[in-house]
This record gives structure tokens, C-alpha cells and sequence, in this order.
């Protein structure tokens, strides 16, 4: 019997190409093999995001154009729309959105792999006998498949990387008012302490040097245990475990940020010193319109405590302009709590819309200029400022993990201040892929930087 393949394009955040990896580990262990090019494909899949309307219709296009395929225009291969934008529209996108052969909201991903034996069997009955059934064509094709013994956490086994993701929890309760991420993603639930270690382990035997800890809410983790656990308590638990393997935390909301957690990275020298915490604004009447809470005060203080602490943390944010009824004042205010501030990097958004969210029928909403414009301004004065705060870092020493090369083969990797697709990275004269060398940094390039390897 003919193995068939499957061709998966994910979409969005981190948290989707985890969820891209356990989908790829449940297909291999049924027996599909994988390909990269869609036109060799017997199923292809979208993992698409849908946190805003932006990317939604970036999902769209890649689903038209996948859609576009002759043998999916001929009906041999059959087109999956899978993740957020299923689950956030429901049965209104299965009326839409024709093109699609069946869609998987990301509640129904563990399934994956029935729904995509199903449908090979019906549109290509020569690869797919229809006397078969899904579980004996899974174990037809095993011989293809991953070792179904192998021991999975919750996040699913990933690509042999350098840097690889683990989630620890999924969906949200914090209702931010602009935010369609609980009605995606479902209520809070913090993945078991052995599902991590178990997908750590997992990361870590196939090459991993560095896990990034992912979540909607990283610092909620364990507090809907009984008993309650707590972050620190995790990290504390896994630096130990893998004391060879830097830990990342990424998504930490300011409340997340307690004193025992900043202790534990603190005492371990493998827990990366760097905090991506989103604070969205600093005006606290638009902060309580966000369903959030804090002041440029607040966060001017947690940074202070952070700093204390660890003094040579790496800090990230988020921002969001033109929220409604953001004033020219509230938009300068913000503007002066970045240059006050000692970030390393920022993120910055214009605000989106969005259908079913609260902030949706807020009033005083800007039009699309306006919001576009303070989120340029503001990503203007980020990049002033943090781009000099990169060239800091020029004649001093560092760790560089070497994550691969350009076509040229020149060497990149990243340090401990940079988290992987957002921060640069660091080109280095020598060295192989995988490995963590000393770097000493001799030049920079916006939010690149350049080093040599220590003798």
C-alpha cells in the first residue's frame, strides 16, 4: 500500500507551531509521512491563527492559495482548516468557506489524524482502500510511523531544533477586553508537572539546547492545582532536572512576576535572565477599559524590583496604540514611560477591532490612521531607543547558541537576551550548528549583532 503524505503550513504565534508539532507527531505515529511541497501532498493542512483580523485574513489567503492547487481543485486532495479560526467561527466559517474539506477547531487537534485518514480514504481510494478502516490503516503504515512507545507530554513531540517550545498551559481566563484568545482557546488549564518534564525530555534527546516555556498566562501555571503549585516552583523543578539546557520564560503577565519566581532565576544559572512581559499600556483608565490593571508607576517599580534582583536582565514588552479612547496625552504618556524605561525590546500593535470582544463596542474608537500612525511613532522611538541598547553590548562576552546558517553559510545564533524570532541575531565566524560557544561581540547591525568565537 502506497504510504501517503501530508503537507502542514502553520500560521501565527509559538503557541500554534507547538500545537503544529503534536499534530506532525500524531499523523507520522498513524503512518503518514510528511512532505514539504503541497503539490506532492495526499492531505494538506492549514494551522491557521485568528487573534486578529489581520491575521485572519493572512490564514485566508494562505487557505485560497493551497485551495488553488490543481489536485485540490480536482478534488484528489482533500484541504483541512485547522486551530484558531475554526474554533473562533465555528460553524459560520464551514458556511463560508467552501474550499475546505473539513475543519478542526483546536479543541479537536488530538483528532487530527482519524479526520485525515478519513478523508484521504474517501477522495483517493487508490492510495486508501475504503475497506479499511483508520486504525488498520494506521497500523498498516506503522513501519513508517515514530515509535508509538515513545513516552509524549501534552505538547506533542517537535522538530529537532536548537531551540524548541513546550508548552505549559493552554487557554485564558483573563478576559482582556480586546482579546478573542478565551473564546479560541477555552478556560485555563495548566499542563501535569510530568507532561513537561516528559516534553523537555523529548526536546532535549533530540538535540534541544534551549526550551522555551510558553503559555497564554506562563505565570498562571499550577494555581489550578490541588494543591496549588506555582511557576518558580516548575522552573525550579526542570533547571534542576536539565541542568545543561537554558529555560526561557516567555507570555509572563506583571502579576506573574513575583518575588519567589525572580529567587529561582536567580539561583540557577541555566534559567535564561530574560522576562517578555506584556504590559499592552501604562494609562491606568485605558488599562481598566483593557480589563488589566497597573500604571506607568506600577511597571516603573516591577522593573526596579526586577532589576534589583537580577541586575542583568533582559527585558521585552508589548504595546498597543490607538486603544479607544486613548488621548493625544494618554498616546504621549505612553510614549514617555518607553524612554524612561530600561527595555531591551518592544513589540508594538496597532489596535484591532475585533468582533465579540468588549472593547469592540467601546466608545471613543480611532480611526485606522490614527491608530496606525501612534503605532509607528511608537515603534520609530522603540527602535531609537533599543537598537542603541543592542550596540551596548558591543566589546563584551557572551554565550552564543548556533542555531544554523544562511545560504552563504554564514554562522547565527542567539544569546540569553535574545528569545528566538524577535530579538536578532548574532552572526559568529566559526563554530557548529547546536553548539553554545563564547562570543565576544564586535559589532552591530540594527538588532543584529556580530562576534567571534573565543579561542
Amino acid at each position: 500500500m502506497t504510504i501517503p503524505s501530508f503537507f502542514l503550513l502553520t500560521l501565527g504565534c509559538a503557541k500554534n507551531e507547538v500545537d503544529s508539532a503534536a499534530m506532525v507527531t500524531k499523523l507520522l505515529q498513524s503512518g503518514f509521512s510528511e512532505t514539504e511541497d503541497p503539490e506532492q501532498a495526499s492531505v494538506i493542512i492549514v494551522n491557521t491563527c485568528s487573534f486578529i483580523q489581520s491575521a485572519t485574513e493572512e490564514s485566508l489567503e494562505a487557505i485560497f492559495d493551497l485551495a488553488g492547487l490543481p489536485s485540490v481543485e480536482a478534488g484528489s486532495v482533500p484541504l483541512i482548516v485547522a486551530g484558531c479560526m475554526p474554533a473562533r467561527y465555528g460553524e459560520d466559517l464551514e458556511l463560508e468557506l467552501t474550499e475546505a474539506n473539513a475543519f478542526v477547531p483546536c479543541s479537536k487537534e488530538d483528532d487530527i489524524a482519524s479526520i485525515a485518514w478519513q478523508l484521504v480514504a474517501h477522495h483517493n481510494p487508490d492510495i486508501v482502500p475504503k475497506t479499511e478502516s483508520s486504525d488498520d490503516l494506521s497500523a498498516a503504515g506503522a513501519l513508517a510511523a515514530i515509535s508509538s512507545d515513545q513516552k509524549l507530554g501534552e505538547s506533542g513531540i517537535h522538530r529537532s531544533l536548537p531551540s524548541a517550545y513546550v508548552k505549559i498551559s493552554d487557554g485564558c481566563d483573563r478576559r482582556c477586553s480586546y482579546c478573542t484568545i478565551p473564546d479560541i482557546r477555552g478556560a485555563y488549564h495548566s499542563f501535569t508537572l510530568e507532561s513537561i518534564l516528559a516534553d523537555i525530555d523529548q526536546q532535549v534527546s533530540q538535540g534541544a539546547q534551549e526550551i522555551c516555556l510558553i503559555a497564554q498566562d506562563t505565570g498562571r501555571w499550577g494555581q489550578d492545582f490541588t494543591p496549588t503549585s506555582s511557576l518558580a516552583e516548575l522552573l525550579d523543578t526542570i533547571a534542576a532536572h536539565f541542568p545543561e539546557t537554558w529555560f526561557r520564560i516567555l507570555y509572563l503577565q506583571p502579576e506573574g512576576v513575583t518575588d519567589e519566581l525572580l529567587e529561582v532565576m536567580a539561583s540557577h544559572e541555566n534559567i535564561c535572565n530574560y522576562l517578555d512581559i506584556p504590559l499592552q499600556h501604562v494609562v491606568p483608565s485605558l488599562l481598566r477599559a483593557m480589563h488589566r490593571r497597573g500604571s506607568a508607576d506600577d511597571f516603573k517599580k516591577l522593573f526596579e524590583r526586577i532589576q534589583t534582583r537580577i541586575p542583568d536582565i533582559t527585558l521585552r514588552t508589548t504595546f498597543i496604540a490607538g486603544f479607544p479612547g486613548e488621548t493625544e496625552e494618554d498616546f504621549q504618556e505612553l510614549c514617555d514611560f518607553l524612554e524612561e524605561s530600561p527595555l531591551h525590546y518592544v513589540g508594538v500593535f496597532a489596535y484591532s477591532r475585533e468582533e465579540n470582544t468588549p472593547a469592540f463596542d467601546l466608545p471613543d474608537q480611532l480611526d485606522e490612521e490614527t491608530k496606525q500612525e501612534r503605532a509607528q511613532q511608537l515603534r520609530d522611538l522603540a527602535d531609537a531607543l533599543c537598537v542603541s541598547r543592542v550596540a551596548e553590548r558591543v566589546d563584551s562576552s557572551t554565550q552564543v547558541l548556533i542555531e544554523g546558517a544562511e545560504d552563504d553559510g554564514q554562522l547565527f545564533g542567539r544569546a540569553v537576551f535574545q528569545a528566538p524570532e524577535v530579538d536578532g541575531v548574532i552572526y559568529v565566524d566559526q563554530g557548529s550548528i547546536g553548539s553554545i560557544v563564547p562570543v565576544t561581540i564586535v559589532d552591530s547591525l540594527f538588532y543584529d549583532l556580530e562576534g567571534e568565537v573565543q579561542a
